[in-house]
């Protein structure tokens, strides 16, 4: 499974909307909107690179009123939820 993060600028009026609309697609794990230099940043996760590289000029970026977007592919998972679930795998 690929993790990805995608940032995005937006028309700042319409970032309720545009988030929602990203959201609604299927590969998209969370949206959230932040505070600086993006209005909007989304957890995006995909089978492979090739889904993956599909998804974001295919789907995500004509959603809303996008007008930017930087994607950044996750490494490694250091969250304590998801380093448990693994540890929890088949062992007692």
């Amino acid at each position: 499974m690929i993790t990805a993060i995608t940032l995005f600028k937006t028309d700042p009026k319409k970032i309720p909307e545009t988030a929602q609309e990203i959201a609604a697609i299927e590969e998209v794990d969370a949206v959230y909107s932040v505070t600086g230099s993006w209005d909007l940043v989304a957890v995006v996760k995909t089978q492979n690179f090739e889904d993956l590289s599909e998804l974001v000029p295919g789907k995500i970026s004509k959603a809303g009123s996008i007008i930017s977007t930087e994607t950044m592919v996750a490494f490694r998972t250091y969250s304590q939820r998801d380093l448990e679930a693994g540890f929890a795998l088949g062992g007692d």
